[in-house]
């Protein structure tokens, strides 16, 4: 069942290098979107707008449909999925400096009396955990059976959600680690519109669209916005459904457009301070490790740091669209990327590379050939590989099936395609797996991004080779 709404899609962060201050020529821009179309066969229809302090340009490509002539362009509409995240943070820091929460009041508080929110060593999932990503809840609510999986969360009633919350044990001391939750992020929708007495869609739409003008952004979309919305389509192209998240909402409802988030960007970046301003900046002034190396969360928002520069960002992705939104302050520069196309390449790379040329465009993707290895033959891999001390990968068997997890991510299968060398399928990445003389599995590989890191084996019996 694929209902992730966002991908995080660099397992290990790529670094963050000193930028060059103009972005790619419109040019330059469309010759990208050209080749993931028509080349790479990774879409359909993408739309790249940029802002920096000499305005903002929209470059599109593409069809609102795969068999419409329409084309896309900065109005056209799109759903957004986890970019929605970022919303309902903001959400979050305003109602703080409305006096009407704070970052540590309990989730409890905002709930009725008959929901038992988890408790770990006497500690409350607070707001700040939610939206750091660090409650301890899991990505998805175990309750989650939707008998429509083109529509997954369609079904997920309140009463679903407070029965989870009731029901589950954490697994971990709150606050310890992070681990991305879709379910954290709608549960902080749902208690902050409790909190204003209003629907998430109306608390959204009366305290950051109206004020920033963003009038083509709604859940609930107006007959001329359905004229505007981009098909959905799937990996091989096919058309999908769009995804309504009714309880969940915070976690990745809205649509919005190229034009509405460019707005959003520059109310982020300023000159002109809107309302929201201190909101946004409170945002970014809470950090927490996330495990990744160079990959920091705030609140809502991912941050990439290294070498003096950060990239603020964060990606959506539901089941037919992707999407892509990210600044560097110090530039005042912003990207967006929108796409109705659901691929495992995405566009998250488009963006990236728009604010940063160092950061590598994917390449078409070398077609691999699966083979099938015997379970005893993986049971030599399995074990615990550190990358850093901050990150991980653990790889685990089940039966003739073999699969990695990264520190703070989904767990992924892995798929053998030679002697020791596997690849993954939801992100264009591999594991080389390192042998000794006995043939004793010591470390890995993982090459993703252009870069080729290693890991020493920290965990798990080293079998030697039969």
């Amino acid at each position: 069942m694929k209902c992730g709404l966002a991908i995080v899609a660099l397992i290990v962060a790529a670094p963050v290098c000193a930028s060059p201050s103009r972005f790619l020529s419109d040019a330059e821009i469309r010759r990208i979107l050209v080749d993931r179309i028509d080349v790479q066969r990774q879409g359909v229809g993408i739309v790249v707008g940029v802002i920096d302090p000499s305005g903002r340009r929209v470059v599109s490509y593409g069809n609102l449909a795969r068999n419409e002539k329409r084309p896309v362009d900065g109005d056209t509409v799109f759903e957004i999925g986890s970019t929605t995240k970022v919303f309902t943070s903001l959400l979050l820091t305003d109602a703080v400096r409305r006096s009407e929460v704070a970052l540590t009041d309990p989730v409890s508080k905002f709930l009725p009396a008959g929901v038992k929110v988890p408790e770990r060593g006497g500690r409350k999932i607070t707001l700040q955990d939610l939206a750091t990503h660090t409650s301890g809840l899991p990505r998805l609510p175990s309750n989650m059976t939707p008998r429509d999986l083109a529509n997954p969360y369609a079904d997920y009633t309140v009463q679903h959600l407070h029965d989870f919350l009731s029901s589950y044990k954490l697994p971990r001391d709150i606050g310890a680690q992070f681990e991305y939750s879709n379910l954290g992020a709608g549960l902080l929708g749902h208690v902050l519109s409790r909190r204003a007495g209003m629907s998430y869609e109306a608390l959204v739409r009366t305290r950051i669209t109206e004020p920033l003008g963003m009038s083509s952004t709604a859940i609930t979309l107006s007959e001329s916005l359905k004229r505007r919305l981009a098909t959905g389509h799937d990996a091989s192209g096919g058309p999908v459904s769009s995804w309504d998240l009714p309880t969940l909402a915070g976690a990745g409802a809205l649509r919005s457009t190229v034009n509405d988030l460019l707005k959003f960007l520059a109310a982020q970046l300023g000159p002109s301070k809107t309302p929201l301003a201190p909101a946004m900046a409170a945002q970014l002034a809470v950090r927490q490790p996330t495990g990744i190396p160079g990959l920091e969360i705030a609140l809502g928002w991912h941050i990439l740091v290294g070498q003096g520069q950060e990239i603020v960002w964060h990606n959506g992705g539901t089941g037919g669209y992707r999407s892509f939104i990210g600044f560097d302050a110090k530039r005042k520069a912003g990207v967006v990327v929108l796409s109705n196309t659901f691929t495992n390449a995405g566009i998250d790379d488009i963006g990236r590379h728009l604010l940063d040329p160092n950061a590598p465009l994917l390449q078409a993707a070398k077609a691999r050939r699966e083979i099938t290895v015997d379970g005893k033959v993986l049971e030599r891999y399995v074990g615990r590989y550190e990358l850093s001390p901050e990150f991980a990968i653990v790889v685990t068997r089940e039966g003739d099936r073999l699969f990695g997890q990264a520190t703070g991510q989904p767990r992924f299968e892995l798929f053998a395609e030679s002697g020791g060398e596997f690849f993954l399928k939801v992100v264009d990445a591999q594991i080389t797996f390192q042998s000794d003389d006995q043939g004793r599995v010591t470390g890995l590989i993982l090459h993703q991004n252009g870069a080729d890191v290693p890991g020493k084996r920290v965990g798990g019996k080293a079998l030697p080779k039969e």
